[in-house]
């Protein structure tokens, strides 16, 4: 999954990607990379960030997602956003995946619009908003408390009329978890299969890869992707990252030495 971030303050990419010649470089450039989904994300989640308007975050996404599907029809594209709005109007603009970072709970109606489309749902774990869960968070046993959240989410999404089999989960690496969170995650990311759905990670750039390495945003490619080999070890299904290039040489090595004998 390529990254096209249309927001002037997102931590790795903000500003880049808002004008439409950039926006359509962009959108051929992670497809030429080997990206298999295009995901579109109009309002930041970095730590501490505020929120946008319905308005705003519509003038940023809608041109984005009628400009992949103009120049690609048929590629998944994903919408990054927890407003039921927004993702009515741009799964009307020809999204087809919903990727909703607070598990449809900020918004009572982003549910009913998932099941209208029966869109695909990615159901992200984050403990508290973007601007306040990076302030200690803190957990008894972080794998099995965000394994809990997860199942009751799907329990309820279902609940409101969406296919289980539409239903995709990410334990939000990065989303309220400090390094250490992150880490055991990712040492116990087989324990993610449990819950019968096809897994998610969006670990690309992060912070605790920074901070255990001392590497700048610009410099944390290589590390993801090493940690995207590792995701394919652990049987994840999608990988959401902003350089697809290198992270699909990490996943096809790693593919191999799954499949040898």
């Amino acid at each position: 999954m390529g990254i096209l971030n249309v927001t002037p303050d997102s931590f790795s990419d903000g500003g880049r990607f808002t004008e439409a010649e950039a926006m359509a470089r962009q959108v051929e450039a992670i497809i030429a990379a080997g990206a298999d989904i295009i995901d579109i994300g109009g309002e930041s989640s970095r730590p501490f960030s505020e929120a946008v308007t319905l308005t705003e975050e519509l003038a940023r996404v809608l041109p984005a997602v009628r400009a992949v599907r103009q120049q690609h029809p048929t590629i998944p594209v994903s919408i990054d956003t927890t407003k039921a709005e927004v993702a009515r109007q741009a799964l009307a603009a020809g999204a087809t995946i919903i990727n909703d970072i607070s598990a449809l709970r900020f918004d009572p109606a982003m549910a009913e619009v998932a099941a209208q489309h029966e869109a695909p749902v990615i159901l992200m774990h984050m403990l508290g908003t973007p601007k306040d869960m990076q302030i200690e968070p803190r957990y008894h046993d972080v794998v099995a408390e965000i394994l809990t959240f997860l199942a009751e989410r799907i329990d309820w999404a279902v609940g409101k009329g969406i296919r289980r089999e539409n239903l995709i989960v990410d334990p939000g690496i990065g989303f309220g978890k400090s390094v250490t969170h992150n880490l055991t995650i990712f040492k116990h990311l087989h324990r993610f299969r449990e819950l019968g759905c096809p897994l998610l990670i969006g670990h690309s750039r992060k912070a605790f890869i920074g901070k255990i390495l001392g590497l700048a945003v610009a410099e944390r490619d290589f590390p993801t992707a090493v940690l995207a080999g590792l995701c394919v070890r652990a049987g994840v299904d999608l990988i959401r990252v902003h350089d697809a290039a290198l992270t699909r040489q990490a996943v096809q090595l790693a593919a191999a030495v799954e499949a040898a004998p």
